[in-house]
Parts: structure tokens; C-alpha cells; sequence
């Protein structure tokens, strides 16, 4: 095993949810956060709050005493993708993403990460959630299937020495049969029972996502724009927990 994936193997099931603070406000991404203590540990910054704020919401939830999942989806040049991932890691954050797709890329981002932070875990991002099934073929003209690409682009990523991957729900199953329990999984498209799924488009409960071999959960509305966030979580913890 990876020492930095092994570093963040998690047994409790709070810490296996991450709740993704999608907000241009740092006011209130922070009154969120705070809402959410001490039960939730880890919560993500995506672009629409790390644009609006920079790094120093970031620091400031760190501070807190938060693990930062940082998911900016680099995809560039290697020079590029290797100095922004840099750029990045003084502020903590344990996970952080690339595009699978970046090849070269991809290696040089988790080179640049060992070099300066092993317990950071760079994450190669394969289909969006948002895309629907079939959707590979109609953008791209590839003959794979949507959980084939994920695959493919899986596959290129660790080899590159990516640590894990973003997929949705509905590729868990297959990826965990093909790459094996080591590579990290992170989930998005994460929808309880009776949840609204909005924009996303591959999705799953909670429950089956865990059991079927997700390492984290990555929730969002169903939790930040619930009447009450705090107990929207801890029924997310109570329906993972017999799966954890």
C-alpha cells in the first residue's frame, strides 16, 4: 500500500463523507463549516469558492481544523500542472485533483506533490457526473462507453502515479473489479433517498456508493441547503456507517 493513500484510510464514517462548500462566499462557506463541527472533519473547495477568495479561505479553514479537499481539476502542460500543484500544497490540503486526461501531466503533478508533500493525494478527475450515460460517445465520437472511458482515463492517471480517482457512483463497481482496493475513490453524485439530483446526472445513495467501494463521499446540496445541515450529515453518517 501507497504510504500517502494508506495515510488517509478512514474507518469512522464522518470522515468519510466530505461535504463540498460550493459558494462564492466565504462568509458563508465558513458559517457552514462552523455549523458542521466537530462531526464533519472534511469539506471541499471547489473553483466557484477558490476563485472568488484565493487561498486565504482555504487557510482559514484549515485553521479550524478542517482536511481541505482542493478540486481545481488542473489539466495543462506538465511545467504548468507540476508549478500550480505547488503552488497549492503549502496550504494544506490533503486531496487535490488533475484532469485523468492531462497525461504527462498527471505525472508531473504527483511528482511535484511527493517532492514537497507526501501526505497530499492528487486525484485524476475521468467523466463528470454531469454528463449523461451515452454522453462519451456524443461528445467525443468514441466507440467506449461511458464506464469503459472512465477506465481508460483511470488507468492512465495511476499510471502516471496518481493516487486515485473521481468518478461517479455508477463506475464504482467496475473500477474497483479492474484497478483493485489501492487506488483511492472519491464520489460525487452522491444523492439520499427522496434528494433532488439537480445537474447531476450519474448518481447513487449514500449507501450503495459505500458498499460498493467508495473511500469518500463527496456531498453537497443535499447537506449545505438543507434547513439543517448538521443533521442532513449525521443521517448521511448513519446510513454509511454499517457499509464503513
Amino acid at each position: 500500500m501507497n504510504a500517502t493513500i494508506d495515510s488517509l484510510r478512514e474507518s469512522d464514517p464522518r470522515r468519510r463523507i466530505i461535504v463540498a462548500l460550493d459558494t462564492s462566499s466565504a462568509d458563508e462557506a465558513l458559517r457552514l463549516a462552523d455549523r458542521l463541527r466537530p462531526e464533519c472533519g472534511f469539506v471541499k473547495v471547489g473553483l466557484q469558492l477558490f476563485v472568488a477568495n484565493g487561498p486565504s479561505v482555504v487557510a482559514k479553514l484549515a485553521s479550524l481544523g478542517f482536511s481541505i479537499f482542493l478540486d481545481l481539476k488542473f489539466h495543462d502542460i506538465p511545467n504548468t500542472m507540476a508549478g500550480a500543484v505547488s503552488s497549492v500544497l503549502p496550504l494544506n490540503v490533503r486531496l487535490t485533483t488533475v484532469h485523468a486526461g492531462a497525461l504527462e501531466g498527471v505525472g508531473a503533478a504527483a511528482e511535484a506533490a511527493s517532492g514537497i508533500s507526501p501526505s497530499v493525494a492528487i486525484l485524476g478527475v475521468t467523466v463528470l457526473t454531469s454528463h449523461a450515460e451515452g454522453a462519451v460517445s456524443e461528445l467525443y465520437g468514441s466507440p467506449l462507453d461511458t464506464v469503459e472511458m472512465v477506465l481508460r482515463l483511470g488507468r492512465s492517471a495511476l499510471a502516471q502515479g496518481a493516487h486515485g480517482l473521481v468518478a461517479s457512483p455508477k463506475e464504482i463497481v467496475r473500477l474497483r473489479e479492474e484497478l483493485g482496493p489501492d487506488p483511492l475513490l472519491v464520489i460525487p453524485g452522491i444523492r439520499p433517498a427522496g434528494s433532488a439530483a439537480g445537474d447531476q446526472r450519474r448518481v447513487a445513495t449514500p449507501a450503495q456508493a459505500m458498499a460498493d467501494g467508495a473511500d469518500f463521499l463527496v456531498v453537497g446540496r443535499p447537506v449545505s441547503l438543507a434547513p439543517d445541515p448538521r443533521a442532513a450529515f449525521l443521517r448521511i453518517v448513519d446510513e454509511i456507517a454499517p457499509s464503513v
